[in-house]
């Protein structure tokens, strides 16, 4: 910091001299000055400046920037200019990604600025706030975003622009075999919009473990982005767009393998050391697939977000990071609380004079689960204000206390264990006494604790609370799937229907709305289907098995080899979906028949078809 601090004496002396400048990352930016206590800098390698720059317009911010020494930002430029040329085409073609795709430029040999994006944070810095194993939990990311967004039309909104960027890192990182993703290379807007930063390797080009390579995964696609997409730890129909998506914005890519192959080959030249052979084209050239219909990619980009998705290594990467960043972390950084969106204090609140647990309640959203109100009583005349927090969100609050302040000083927290049942009324009644015991400990505790930021920040009300306000929601009946027949039938499958040189496709998409089992549990289905009449069963195809799911995708092709166009008229294809049971026998969740006939097989038929029992279908 003392060093940044004379450097910048440096630059206050040039525009003393000079009164204004322009900036190289574009020439529009006019600015007069530098703002010292504005400027910091990143604990990454290469350990880039954070600088902040006075606008000339009075009018304008401040323009902050990031200036690099010690990477190619060559590189950079080329990777951010691939990224812009894709976005163009997926525009072109009606699809906007929502992209973000800051400005960078290299002023010299390894050094150069990089446009900094307000209101946006690094996954890391997001999942911390739920400790140092932050990067194996699901829900950090969602609960970040609902911090920002509290209203429920801002959240969904936010979730949109989630699924599309996220969509579109996901196809950009994978063509362009971009490596070193580390959660701290991966940002996120207060608005929903997922980028990424820092493209030091590109290519194929990963880092290495000894003999592993740090980048095992296709592209980095983690269940807390699921979490999030899903809106909760179960598959949803909201998924199948996101798989759709990425097919669709995949595709479009690959329809201009040659123009990317092109502008890359033009600048093997540069000196560029990760883009300097054939090799290193032949990377895009293998990732784009040009030789595959549209139809095999799809299946093939499928299996890379399963195969993304089911990866424990990303994760494993991320937690060394945070390891490896905590050395990083000054003593001045104060714990927060993952769920609060800014922090209060005794002077901004007003002093607590009394808390007091007043019940439980039963919640079903975001998940399952009992809720606790708080009344809060301050010492302003008549100011009483209720708030719900969870036990996590308690646990929170102590963990997070215990950082600050020894054992002694805090009341011990109830346990999380409860021996005999391990959920329902009873065990919310007991900690409601024991979270009741707790909270009143800690108002009455030494001022340090009972008056710290934390403890102010917890019981002041929350956007959820005043929404809450004045209500006392009824709970919702109990979920009675588990009294649903047997083999129950209902949902719906999306298929894409074509007919080429005697071949029939039939791409199994996804299925949304499948019911429960008997037992409650979520089924693993699959598919499976045959083109009638067909006494010998000659015709049968089967998909995978999706395990554990309602709203499975499976993005898969089953065909039909020597059907003459006349014999198409005659025929019906039998689906059937039925969850695998192992040694029992396989339970029947719905089927469809659709007439060919019914169907204009002159171009391909895409749509959902209802499931129902014995009937045809329709689309």
């Amino acid at each position: 910091q003392g060093i940044l601090r004379e450097g910048l004496e440096d630059v206050k002396q040039f525009f003393k001299a000079n009164g204004s400048c322009r900036l190289p990352l574009s020439p529009s930016l006019l600015v007069k000055g530098i703002v010292p206590r504005d400027c910091s800098y990143f604990n990454s390698n290469a350990v880039p400046l954070k600088l902040s720059f006075q606008n000339v317009d009075p009018l304008g911010e401040n323009i902050r920037v990031i200036f690099k020494c010690g990477d190619d930002l060559r590189q950079d430029m080329l990777t951010l200019q691939m990224i812009r040329i894709m976005n163009k085409i997926w525009v072109q073609e009606g699809l906007d990604m929502r992209m973000v795709i800051f400005r960078c430029f290299s002023t010299g040999r390894g050094r150069g600025m990089v446009e900094m994006i307000p209101n946006a944070e690094t996954l890391r810095k997001i999942q911390v706030e739920h400790g140092v194993t932050g990067s194996f939990k699901d829900r950090p990311l969602a609960d970040w975003l609902q911090k920002h967004n509290p209203e429920e039309d801002e959240y969904e909104k936010a979730v949109e622009n989630f699924i599309y960027s996220c969509a579109g890192c996901c196809v950009a990182t994978y063509v362009l075999g971009i490596c070193d993703r580390h959660n701290d290379n991966i940002m996120l807007k207060t608005t929903g919009h997922m980028f990424h930063i820092d493209f030091g390797r590109f290519l194929g080009h990963a880092q290495m473990f000894g003999n592993i390579k740090r980048d095992r995964a296709p592209f980095v696609f983690t269940s807390d982005m699921a979490y999030v997409i899903n809106g909760g730890d179960k598959p949803s129909s909201r998924f199948h767009d996101f798989v759709d998506l990425c097919c669709q914005a995949y595709n479009l890519i690959r329809k201009h393998t040659h123009l990317f192959l092109n502008l890359l080959g033009l600048m093997l030249s540069c000196g560029i050391p990760e883009l300097s052979d054939l090799e290193d084209l032949k990377y895009v050239y293998d990732a784009l697939r040009p030789q595959d219909s549209d139809a095999d990619a799809t299946t093939y980009f499928t299996r890379l977000i399963e195969s993304s998705l089911g990866s424990v290594a990303t994760k494993l990467n991320f937690f060394i990071h945070n390891l490896a960043q905590m050395k990083f972390t000054g003593s001045d950084v104060r714990p927060t609380l993952s769920f609060a969106p800014r922090t209060h204090t005794i002077k901004t609140s007003g002093r607590i004079r009394d808390v007091f647990l007043c019940r439980h309640e039963r919640v079903f959203n975001p998940s399952k689960g009992y809720t606790y109100v708080v009344k809060v009583q301050r010492e302003s005349p008549g100011e009483v204000a209720f708030v719900q927090r969870t036990f996590e969100e308690f646990q929170e609050l102590h963990n997070k206390l215990r950082l600050l302040f020894p054992s002694s000083l805090l009341p011990s927290f109830p346990s999380r264990f409860i021996i005999g049942r391990s959920r329902g009324e009873a065990v919310a009644e007991r900690r409601k006494e024991e979270l009741n015991g707790y909270i009143w400990h800690l108002i009455h505790a030494a001022p340090e604790v009972a008056e710290c930021d934390l403890i102010y920040t917890f019981f002041h009300p929350l956007p959820r609370d005043e929404k809450a306000a004045g209500t006392n929601p009824t709970p919702k009946p109990a979920d009675a799937t588990w009294a649903r027949p047997l083999g129950k039938v209902g949902g719906e499958v999306k298929l894409s229907i074509s007919y080429k040189n005697n071949k029939l496709f039939i791409m199994v998409m996804h299925i949304r709305g499948l019911p429960p089992l008997q037992d409650g549990n979520d089924p693993d289905p699959y598919v499976k289907t045959y083109l009638l009449p067909d006494p010998q069963k000659t015709t049968k195809r089967k998909t995978k098995v999706a395990r554990k799911t309602c709203n499975p995708t499976y993005n898969e092709m089953l065909v039909y080899d020597g059907i003459p166009r006349g014999d198409l008229q005659q025929r019906e294809l039998r689906l059937s979906v039925l969850s695998e049971e192992g040694f029992w026998e396989n339970i029947l969740l719905g089927e469809v028949g659709i007439r060919l006939r019914d169907l204009d097989l002159a171009q391909e038929k895409m749509g959902w078809f209802a499931l129902g029992s014995r009937g045809h279908g329709t689309l």
